[in-house]
């Protein structure tokens, strides 16, 4: 199968699930039209780079290095098959492909889209009560297939059914799947994320106190 996205998805603002004082973006919904796609500023809380699309903890949150999440719909059946497209809080819902197999800073073209694989993903106390499983964060955390996060390199539009088209590989092996399990504890692999100096420095900096 070749990969594709699936569903392109933007946030209907809700409270948060697990109990803040603020809106929540995670319950993203599918949009038929597709998505305009732009690089927002640095820092958390310079919002999602998706026009229109909303998010509540803005200090975790938004920015440059979490501009675009996506998803796997082969990942969320494995969760549980009646979770629809946009439910893990991802504005693109994947197909055919695995999406931590890809190594950090890789660029992938989707549309008139250019991404870049940027950082892991945190699974938050959010993402855990909008789920409702007991343990989640633990049991999310130990299959370490967290989906990606992507910087917008250059703007445009994403469709549903647009083709992935992965572009040259940066000069290091460090996955995305390999940089979540250092992020969450794993000191080995932290140790070969720091050597490859992969990561922005602010997240290069976490492993470096971790380890």
């Amino acid at each position: 199968m070749s990969a594709r996205v699936l569903s392109t998805n933007i946030a209907t603002i809700q409270q948060d699930p697990g109990g803040a004082d603020r809106i929540s973006g995670i319950n993203k919904l599918p949009v038929a039209s597709g998505i305009d796609v732009f690089a927002p500023g640095p820092h958390y809380g310079d919002g999602s780079g998706v026009v229109g699309d909303a998010i509540g903890d803005t200090q975790h949150h938004g920015g440059m290095h979490k501009a675009i999440y996506a998803f796997s719909r082969e990942e969320l059946d494995f969760w549980d098959p009646t979770y629809r497209n946009g439910y893990f809080g991802e504005n693109l819902t994947t197909t055919g492909i695995m999406l931590e197999d890809l190594l950090i800073n890789q660029q992938i073209r989707i549309g008139s889209v250019l991404l870049e694989v940027s950082i892991p993903r945190s699974p938050c106390r959010t993402f855990a009560h909008w789920l409702g499983v007991k343990g989640w964060l633990k049991t999310f955390t130990q299959r370490a297939l967290p989906g990606s996060y992507f910087r917008v390199i250059e703007a445009g539009h994403i469709n549903p059914g647009d083709a992935i088209e992965i572009l040259e590989p940066p000069a290091h092996d460090i996955t995305m799947s390999m940089a979540f399990r250092a992020k969450m504890g794993d000191k080995d692999l932290a140790r070969r994320v720091v050597a490859a100096e992969c990561l922005p420095e602010r997240y290069h900096q976490d492993l470096l106190k971790l380890i």
